[in-house]
């Protein structure tokens, strides 16, 4: 296909991104809606581009060393992308390129002014926006001007803030090239921007214009505070009009400059109501003709609104598909499963076909619908007690949808029924031996799937799955454990309730719950002691796992391997291998089937094992669980003698006596069943990397991990057919990437509203972070922030400050003395183990891993829910 360097902006088509760049694409697109007025203008092509990189040979060396740059060195990414700029700024527009565009300007009138900008191939897409990151030249006048801003606009793809975003999102240097829009200039009365869905609350029906006199770049620079219209169902819902003292204007011989807004006209509004509605119903235009919510830039002329850019709002969380028009308020799963991060395809499929209710992707995330519950009164009653007890910010969150009255329908109470009332009594006995018939029952359903899956494959493996997933419901809804997780959590709301009535004491339950039986989270992190114990007596041992953290090997499991060749270290590998067959299931994350298992990256495991061997003294782990369940007993006694001493003492201290021991029976199975479904997980997806195995041997996938960007659904169609959508991979790969980038809220409304709630307290000083109390006590220490499991680094006495703690995290609680994480409820694991171990914890903090800095001295207050930030370390 012979190049092509100069395109019309009304031959673009929408599809042309890799030739005129996500802007232009987007402008060519716009200047065909109805109604819609664009300024005239052309697009210098990524062609031209390419020809005139290609007059530098020294830019492939440019390209070679920015990819190599870490993208936190700062200083190398501006000299190498400020050499660049310069470079490409320095080559001279051939002589039958410059003769088309200036053809193209003649079209359109040579002395008039031009607006040029940067078009990149990377901008303006569904998943980044790119804002800002190229530049734009406003009031250019003459061929040679616009030519010599052409070069600059080329040249911008090497901003500094450029190549860092571009370094930040994974995108290669090389596969974005830039094209140049050439647009007449309009010099408006007034400009700005449209938000067709509130920027800040993401609700879709909520439109934002913001406007101010003069060019649009008075707002875009931030020189000046805009107007702010709100605009809903066609009507001016809100408005702040800003006081406007400068503004940006066109000079006649071209360029612009900041003027003085006259006093008289500060204070009048920009837009008169009338007009931003009628933006806004223009803006509605453009949103269903890109078919998602847009940022548009407007200028308002004598003769009306010209646009002249629009791009997707990539930051909104996108709304679960419901099918219908009706509204539906959502409850996000990952908080609930201490998983916010975006999970793949099939995590995300086989999570709904085993889950024990309906689920809805968005965003990588699952949602359930709790409309028909909010709709009844009594199931309504429910649902806000068990989800406020859990997390009062859910609670707050549902409460704030409630209010507006309109938003959830009203149902009869005959509708379906909500979770148990708080309080009432699970029915079944005190009985240890419960909890050790419903572990049996959970290990030998385990068994027989793991004999029985191995000998499927091909398609038959999927009909066995699908056939094992109504198994797995089974299990988890068997109501003999249902009854003994409720006993478990309905005696410790008890015993907090009645123990602050009684004795004014408050989260009394905690230290009643320190080393209960059977919790085979806690037994995970205390087993890892005794990992550490095996290893400490071999220094051979300790310091080739100082070295493995700074090594690659091809599969993780050689490390264990070069281990056995060490003095002591078959009984390492050995103390290792078995830590690995009963919990090497489990990982970061473990609820999406495609996130690595510590069976098979161990090497996750280290640098807990080092901080064990450092931080630990011999038989730690037995100690531990022993004086945890010395400190429940005395708690016990006191909590009893002190009962005995108030009127009606007796009786109150035997209620209280026979919620002890039910508490101690039964809230260590609460974590039971999760180990149960990530064992299954583990075994599930096995079965599948061995079909993606076969497929890859086969030619039809390029790599196993591609199966984890197909739900389970495809992949089975794959195995059948033996042909798959690389296409599709790709785009799924993409979108996958750009989730990480995205919230989660904890409740979404189908308008697309992302509600936080709040804790509405006051209670804690001034300054205090707010949280949920869920394990008491106080202490003070060294906040270490760690986001990722393998970059622990902890001493004896620090507090861990992170974004969730799924299980995986518990091998860390036992070398530390404290936790804070930004989700989290009374009864998510992070809880549950964090009183096990009597860790003063905070959970539910918002942004703490922003607003606490690692090494800072914080002081948590576990009882009462708050965190002091004290400062840094002396």
């Amino acid at each position: 296909m012979s190049e092509q360097y100069v395109l019309d902006l009304q031959e673009v088509a929408e599809t042309l991104v890799a030739v005129v760049g996500g802007k232009a694409a987007h402008l060519g697109g716009l200047s065909r809606i109805e109604g819609i007025r664009v300024p005239g203008g052309f697009c210098v092509t990524t062609d031209a581009f390419r020809r005139i990189t290609a007059e530098a040979p020294s830019i492939d060396d440019h390209l070679d060393q920015l990819s190599r740059v870490n993208p936190d060195d700062r200083e190398a990414i501006r000299t190498l992308s400020a050499r660049m700029r310069r470079t490409i700024e320095g080559i001279a527009i051939p002589g039958d390129l410059a003769a088309e565009i200036t053809r193209a300007l003649a079209r359109l009138g040579e002395q008039a002014a031009y607006a040029v900008r940067s078009s990149a191939t990377a901008e303006d897409l569904p998943t980044a926006s790119f804002a800002g990151q190229q530049d734009t030249y406003l009031n250019v006048v003459g061929p040679t001007a616009i030519l010599q801003h052409i070069s600059r606009c080329w040249a911008s793809l090497f901003t500094e803030r450029a190549v860092t975003y571009r370094r930040r999102g994974g995108i290669d240097h090389r596969t974005v090239h830039m094209a140049v829009v050439v647009q007449q200039m309009v010099f408006p009365h007034a400009a700005g921007i449209l938000f067709t869905a509130d920027p800040v609350t993401g609700n879709r029906k909520v439109a934002t214009v913001d406007a101010g006199f003069g060019l649009g770049e008075a707002l875009v620079s931030g020189l000046v505070n805009p107007d702010v219209f709100r605009v809903r169902h066609g009507e001016v819902v809100a408005k702040t009009i800003a006081a406007k003292q400068r503004a940006v204007h066109a000079l006649p011989a071209g360029g612009t400059r900041e003027v003085a807004v006259d006093s008289r006209r500060q204070e009048q509004p920009a837009l008169t109501d009338a007009q931003a509605v009628r933006l806004v119903e223009l803006g509605r235009r453009i949103e269903a003709h890109f078919g998602r919510p847009q940022d548009i830039e407007w200028c308002l002329a004598d003769d009306g609104f010209q646009i002249v850019q629009s791009r997707p709002i990539t930051t909104l969380f996108p709304i679960p598909e419901s099918g219908d028009q009706e509204n539906h308020v959502y409850l996000s799963v990952g908080h609930q499963q201490m998983m916010t991060d975006p999970m793949r395809p099939l995590g995300v499929s086989v999570w709904q076909l085993t889950a024990m209710a309906p689920m809805h992707e968005a965003g990588g995330r699952l949602f359930v619908d709790a409309t028909r519950r909010l709709a009844s009164p009594a199931s309504r009653a429910a649902l806000l007690d068990v989800v406020g007890r859990g997390d009062p910010l859910i609670r707050d969150a549902l409460e704030t949808v409630l209010e507006r009255g309109d938003f959830v329908p009203s149902l009869p109470d005959a509708g379906p029924g909500g979770p148990p009332a708080r309080g009432a009594s699970a029915p079944i006995a005190t009985d240890p031996a419960i909890v050790t018939e419903l572990i049996e029952r959970s290990r030998t359903s385990i068994a027989a799937l793991e004999r029985d899956i191995r000998t499927r494959t091909g398609p038959a493996l999927f009909d066995f799955l699908l056939e094992t997933f109504e198994e797995h419901k089974r299990v988890l809804a068997d109501p003999l454990s249902m009854q003994a997780i409720m006993a478990g959590m309905e005696a410790t709301w008890w015993l907090n309730d009645t123990l602050r009535e009684w004795l004014g004491e408050k989260n009394a339950a905690d230290t009643l719950t320190l080393s209960a039986p059977d919790n085979v989270t806690s037994e995970m992190g205390l087993a890892l002691l005794d990992v550490a114990d095996v290893i400490r007596p071999h220094p051979e041992v300790v310091a080739f796992l100082r070295g493995v953290e700074d090594i690659e090997y091809a599969e993780d499991a050689a490390f264990l391997d070069e281990l056995a060749k060490l003095a002591g270290g078959t009984e390492a590998r050995d103390a290792i291998e078995s830590y690995l067959d009963r919990y090497g299931m489990r990982c970061v994350g473990e609820i999406d089937i495609t996130r690595p298992r510590w069976r098979e990256r161990p090497t996750t495991l280290v640098p807990v094992i080092l901080d064990n061997v450092r931080n630990f003294e011999p038989g730690a782990a037995e100690r531990r669980f022993e004086q945890g369940r010395q400190k429940a007993r005395q708690k016990e006694q006191d909590v009893l003698s002190r009962l005995r001493a108030l009127p009606d003492g007796d009786r109150k201290a035997d209620e209280t006596k026979r919620m002890i021991d039910r508490v101690r029976t039964f809230i260590g199975y609460r974590e039971y069943p999760k180990y149960g479904i990530i064992s299954r997980y583990f075994l599930y997806k096995r079965a599948l990397l061995a079909e993606a195995e076969r497929l890859v041997r086969a030619g039809v996938l390029p790599e196993q991990e591609d199966i984890f960007y197909l739900t389970f659904q495809e992949l089975h169609d794959v195995v059948r057919s033996h042909q798959v959508d690389d296409h599709l991979i790709q785009q799924r790969k993409d979108a996958f990437r750009s989730y990480h980038a995205l919230t989660p809220p904890r409740v979404l409304t189908s308008d697309g509203e992302a509600l936080t709630g709040a804790y509405r307290r006051d209670d804690a000083p001034a300054g205090a972070l707010i949280g949920l109390p869920v394990s008491a006590g106080t202490i003070e220490g060294r906040a270490r922030v760690i986001l990722d499991m393998a970059q622990a680094d902890l001493e004896a006495g620090d507090i861990l400050v992170t974004a969730f703690t799924d299980p995986s995290w518990s091998p860390l609680f036992v070398g530390i003395a404290g936790l804070v994480t930004e989700v989290g409820g009374l009864m998510t694991h992070g809880a549950v183990i964090a009183r096990e171990y009597g860790l003063p914890a905070v959970v539910g903090v918002e942004r703490a891993t922003r607003l606490i800095r690692d090494g800072q001295r914080i002081r948590v207050h576990g009882t009462d829910g708050y965190v002091e930030i004290l400062g840094l370390p002396r």
